[in-house]
């Protein structure tokens, strides 16, 4: 099943991502996040701001901006929250490399065209694509129904929807007033290693890893 929550050894034994936490911090909070393991680490801000630091490494990171671990010297992540509650998504694995990260919303609309056409009902204003590699949704906000893998499901807050590469998934529709956010989390690049969201009609026809589900 690629829904999973945080802790370890939740997320199927193929993934990169191998886990993630999510951390509140009060105005003016600091906290220490000490490095775990050989492990890549990557931090994302869901909302608010903060100050970052990671040995030479220091930044103001805004609502979607991020930093990564990219050495096994470096030793952790100490964060700082500005004027206002922050809220920081923390992302453990061992992947080769990030193809892109950040934060994402989406509702419900008019849904886009010239995508991978799609036989289920939908609501929301997000199109149906694929990758050329695996990729990870790790909701923080609203309640919404998904697809991946041609199958259907319901995301809360806290739940992580993985796709494995060359599986189309989707966000059908999004339940309730809330607006549905979440990070987006791109592994490592495999086959003819495209970037961004790849639709059949444009990009030629998926080739799923059978396995990664």
């Amino acid at each position: 099943m690629p829904v999973f929550r945080t802790g370890k050894g939740n997320a199927p034994t193929w993934c990169e991502l191998e886990n993630f936490e999510f951390i509140v911090l009060k105005p003016g909070e600091m906290r220490s996040l000490p490095r775990s393991g050989e492990k890549e680490e990557e931090i994302i801000v869901c909302s608010g701001q903060v100050h970052a630091v990671s040995g030479e490494q220091e930044a103001q990171l805004a609502t979607g901006e991020k930093m990564d671990l990219t050495s096994s010297a470096e030793p952790g992540f100490v964060l700082t929250a500005n004027t206002e509650r922050s809220l920081v998504l923390r992302l453990l694995g061992h992947w080769q490399s990030v193809t892109s990260s950040g934060v994402f919303t989406t509702q419900n609309g008019e849904p886009p065209t010239g995508d991978t056409p799609y036989a289920y009902k939908k609501l929301a204003t997000f199109d149906n694509h694929y990758h050329d590699c695996d990729e990870y949704w790790i909701f923080f906000s609203g309640h919404c129904r998904v697809a991946s893998e041609g199958k259907i499901y319901e995301v809360d807050p806290g739940d992580c929807l993985v796709t494995g590469r060359g599986w189309h998934h989707d966000i059908l529709s999004v339940m309730g007033e809330t607006p549905a956010r979440a990070v987006w989390f791109e592994g490592t690049l495999e086959g003819q290693q495209r970037t961004g969201h790849l639709w059949e009609p444009r990009d030629g026809k998926a080739m799923p890893c059978a396995e990664r589900v």
